[in-house]
């Protein structure tokens, strides 16, 4: 054999042999289980189950929003096949999730400087912290002393805004509830023309009902389409047929994003909920400070409840159970446009979820959960742990409003930076944190399907006859059970608008 026969001959015999190890992995490779989907809720499921096979091997994880796949942060090439195997995909890093939540406790000793913030962000595998635009001088000297020792643990940003929360003062020209009036749209109601005050961009309590859309208590349903008690109103199940959900009509009382005013604050309403079946809603502790009552309206003449428990700073809730243990209000969020979302459960937030916000202030804003247990320094020794940050953007009134991601309750607005014309980062308390301490349960009522506000309201379309007298313009909703049609609808004229001052062209003077 020559050279170059001796030759051919070793190239194909490598060749044979590279074949050989290779055939196995690319064989293998086909089998590899195909990647899923994830909604927020189901990562956040398989994520749980994968952390405790995981333990300090794991270090955090996030959904990734383009293609709903769930990215698990391992130590190793051998804790990823175990992530893999279940759809998931497996992200090799440097830093356990044991090294970051030491080092946030490591900051909370050390960085304690008023305008700063800071929570463990799993896509950079670091601890992110923020310093605002009143971090200079000698308390940009603190941080920097606290975060150098820290290595590449710890990335420093800076913000263009100011930390703070987000209570705000009273309401301007016209009273009522917020932008155009608070409950809905009313139709040549109230007190003037086009409204004043109270509840109704263009009337309190309009010519086809109450607070819905045409008017307070709606044409085609109990708190769905448009309103409650109207015309075709009543209670084929008390929220109506056209519920509280997608796409329903202005509510007829006070739901998620509705401001509420206590002493000299205005706030949001966050949730509304049931304690030992009484009524009750959730918004900010750093609010539930500020007043030991809260109302609907500015003057105080529709009081709304009183505050049993309010926790702030350390953590940022507050409960306010209703002043009428017969109130039934929805489980809902109010999306600003007329309709509403409703809200059967709570969901703890997860790096990568799609949230809304409403508020009483800025109305829907929505954005995506960036960190989870963050911390935020706004000063005078109020320090919040345990926060949801986002890059959902609020202003002052929106404090205590409700972030939800579909049905879902996920947080209420607390605090952060910027505003919604320059953006920034706001901040959330965690619903589920907040409903374990106080024994609350998402919904009002206990009412569900058959009851105005009920925790479940009606999905269907909106209803089409009446049931029992729809009452009087801003009067009680009515609350027969007939069938459709079995009554007359009621001509809801009834009194006028409640709140504000007579007016020309409606209420409040935000945004």
């Amino acid at each position: 054999m020559n050279k170059r026969t001796g030759a051919i001959a070793g190239a194909s015999a490598a060749a044979i042999a590279a074949a050989a190890i290779l055939l196995p992995n690319a064989n293998a490779s086909t089998d590899k289980p195909a990647l899923r989907t994830f909604t927020a809720q189901s990562a956040t499921q398989l994520a749980t189950a994968l952390k405790t096979d995981l333990g300090d091997q794991g270090a955090g994880w996030y959904l990734d929003g383009k293609s709903g796949h769930l990215v698990m942060n391992v130590l190793s090439e051998d804790d990823a096949e175990s992530v893999t195997a279940k759809g998931a995909v497996a992200r090799v890093v440097r830093h356990s999730m044991t090294a970051l939540k030491a080092g946030t406790r490591t900051l909370r000793e050390t960085a304690t400087v008023p305008g700063t913030a800071w929570s463990i962000d799993p896509k950079t595998n670091r601890i992110v912290v923020i310093a605002d635009r009143t971090v200079t001088g000698a308390k940009m000297a603190a941080l920097t002393k606290a975060t150098g020792g820290m290595g590449d643990l710890v990335t420093v940003k800076r913000s263009a805004g100011e930390f703070k929360r987000y209570d705000g003062g009273g309401l301007g020209n016209g009273g009522g509830l917020g932008n155009g009036g608070g409950l809905g749209n009313g139709n040549e109601g109230g007190i003037g023309q086009q409204g004043a005050g109270g509840a109704g961009a263009a009337g309190g309590t309009g010519e086809n009902g109450g607070a819905g859309t045409a008017g307070g208590a709606g044409e085609n349903g109990g708190a769905g389409a448009a309103g409650g008690t109207g015309e075709n109103g009543g209670a084929d199940g008390g929220a109506g047929d056209g519920g509280a959900g997608d796409g329903g009509g202005a509510a007829a009382g006070p739901i998620g994003g509705s401001a509420i005013f206590g002493g000299n604050a205005r706030c949001s309403l966050g949730f509304n909920v049931t304690v030992d079946g009484a009524p009750a809603f959730l918004t900010a502790g750093h609010c539930g400070n500020d007043s030991p009552t809260w109302s609907a309206d500015q003057a105080g003449s529709q009081p709304l409840g009183t505050v049993q428990d309010s926790q702030f700073p350390k953590t940022d809730f507050a409960l306010v159970t209703y002043d009428d243990p017969n109130a039934r209000p929805e489980s809902a969020v109010d999306l600003q446009n007329g309709s509403t979302q409703r809200i059967t459960r709570a969901e703890k937030a997860a790096v990568g979820m799609k949230v809304q916000r409403s508020g009483s202030t800025t109305g829907l804003a929505d954005g995506t959960v960036t960190g989870l247990d963050a911390t935020v320094n706004y000063g005078n020794g109020d320090i919040v742990n345990g926060l949801i940050q986002t890059d959902v953007c609020a202003e002052p009134g929106d404090s205590g409003g409700a972030m939800f991601s579909g049905e879902s309750a996920v947080g209420l607005t607390s605090g952060g930076s910027g505003d919604c014309s320059q953006g920034g980062e706001t901040f959330f308390q965690p619903v589920t944190d907040a409903l374990a301490a106080t024994g609350a349960e998402i919904g009002a009522g206990g009412g569900g399907d058959a009851a105005a506000g009920g925790a479940v309201a009606g999905a269907g379309d909106p209803g089409d006859g009446g049931a029992a007298d729809a009452g009087a313009g801003a009067g009680e909703p009515g609350t027969g059970t007939e069938e459709p049609g079995t009554e007359d609808a009621g001509a809801g004229i009834g009194d006028a608008g409640a709140g504000g001052d007579p007016g020309m062209n409606g209420a409040g003077s935000l945004n």
